[in-house]
C-alpha cells in the first residue's frame, strides 16, 4: 500500500475526468439502442465502442453490458471522450500523477534517464505513457537511482516544476530513506557513517575518514531486523552523492547484498538489495506537503524466512 499525506491525491491524479451528459430514461428499454437515440441516432458500432471504452455510466456506476436493461426513472450518463488505456509497464508503477509532477516505483533493470541517446529508461517509458494519454508533456529528470535499485521517483511534467525542484531540492525534500539488506548482522542498532567520497581512475567511488579532495557524504543507519547473518537496515541521507549508501556500508563492514561493484560475493535473491522505499517532499507549484511510502520489498524479508525454517529444522 502507498501512502500519501495529501487529502487531494485521487482528485488530482483524475484531473483529465471525461465529461458527461446527463440523460433521464422515460421509457423501458435496453442500454444500446437508447444510447443511439440520445446520441442523434450514431451508428451502432460507435455505440458500442462508447460501451466498450467504459464511456457509459447507469446510476452512476459504469455499464458495459449492450442489453442491460433500462427503467424510467434511472439516470445514463454518455461521455464520447475515449477512456484513457490503464497503464501498464513491468518496470514502472504510476504511484501519484497531477498536471504538474509523476511519482513512480521504479523497478530494479532500467535506467532513470538515458545514458545514450534512444536508450531504453523510465523517461521513455513515462513520454510513452504521455502520448498514448494525450498529455503534451515531457518527463523531466529531478533526480535518479542507480540502474539495479528500486524504489521511488519523482518527474516533473513542466519546465516550471522541474526548475523548482532541481533548484530548490534540498529545501523541498523533507524525507528521503532507502531499505536494504546487507551482509552480517549488524553490531550496532543505530549510527551513521561520514567521509569523503572520490572516484579513482576506473571509476571506482573510494571512501577517506580525512578530506581527500573528494566530496563530504554523511548517511545514518538504523537496523530494523539482523538475525541469520542477514540485516535489514534503514538509510537516511544527509547528501546525495554517488553510490553513498553502497560505499558506505561497505565502510561498516555490511555490505548490501547483491552488489557486484562494492558488495563481497554475498547474494541471497538475486538482485542489489536497496530500495528508495520512502520520499517526502512539498510540491513543487501547490506547496502542499507530500508523503509517499512503499512497503519493503517481500524478497528482502524472504531471507530471515528461509533462514527461520532451516534452523527449525535442524
Amino acid at each position: 500500500m502507498y501512502i500519501c499525506t495529501l487529502n487531494t491525491e485521487f482528485k488530482m491524479r483524475n484531473y483529465r475526468k471525461p465529461q458527461y451528459t446527463l440523460f433521464t430514461v422515460k421509457e423501458e428499454t435496453t442500454l444500446l439502442p437508447y444510447i443511439m437515440r440520445c446520441l442523434d441516432g450514431i451508428s451502432r458500432s460507435k455505440a458500442k465502442a462508447i460501451l466498450s471504452g467504459n464511456g457509459i455510466r447507469v446510476n452512476r456506476k459504469n455499464v458495459s453490458q449492450h442489453d442491460y436493461p433500462l427503467q424510467p426513472g434511472m439516470l445514463v450518463e454518455i461521455s464520447k471522450q475515449k477512456q484513457r488505456t490503464p497503464f501498464q509497464s513491468k518496470f514502472v508503477k504510476i504511484v501519484y500523477e497531477d498536471p504538474q509532477i509523476i511519482v513512480i516505483e521504479k523497478n530494479i533493470g532500467i535506467l532513470s534517464m538515458a545514458s545514450t541517446q534512444g536508450q531504453f529508461c523510465v523517461k521513455t517509458v513515462l513520454d510513452d505513457y504521455f502520448r498514448k494519454s494525450r498529455q503534451k508533456r515531457t518527463a523531466h529528470v529531478v533526480h535518479r537511482l542507480d540502474r539495479d535499485t528500486s524504489g521511488l521517483l519523482v518527474y516533473a511534467k513542466t519546465i516550471e516544476a522541474e526548475q523548482i525542484l532541481e533548484h530548490n531540492w534540498q529545501q523541498i525534500v523533507t524525507d528521503r530513506r532507502y531499505v536494504a539488506l546487507v551482509s552480517g548482522e549488524m553490531e550496532k542498532k543505530q549510527g551513521h557513517v561520514e567521509s569523503w567520497l572520490k572516484d579513482n581512475k576506473d571509476y571506482i567511488t573510494t571512501s577517506s575518514p580525512v578530506d581527500n579532495g573528494g566530496k563530504y557524504a554523511l548517511t545514518h543507519f538504523n537496523t530494523l531486523r539482523s538475525s541469520s547473518g542477514y540485516s535489514l537496515v534503514e538509510l537516511v541521507l544527509e547528501t546525495g552523492r554517488k553510490n553513498q549508501i553502497r560505499v558506505h556500508l561497505q565502510d561498516l563492514g555490511h555490505p548490501v547484498c547483491g552488489d557486484i561493484k562494492y558488495g563481497n560475493g554475498d547474494d541471497p535473491i538475486g538482485r542489489l538489495c536497496l530500495h528508495a522505499y520512502r520520499l517526502d517532499f512539498y510540491h513543487p507549484i501547490t506547496n502542499e506537503h507530500l508523503r509517499f511510502e512503499t512497503p519493503v520489498p517481500k524478497t528482502f524479508l524472504s531471507v530471515f524466512k528461509e533462514k527461520s525454517k532451516e534452523t527449525t529444522k535442524e
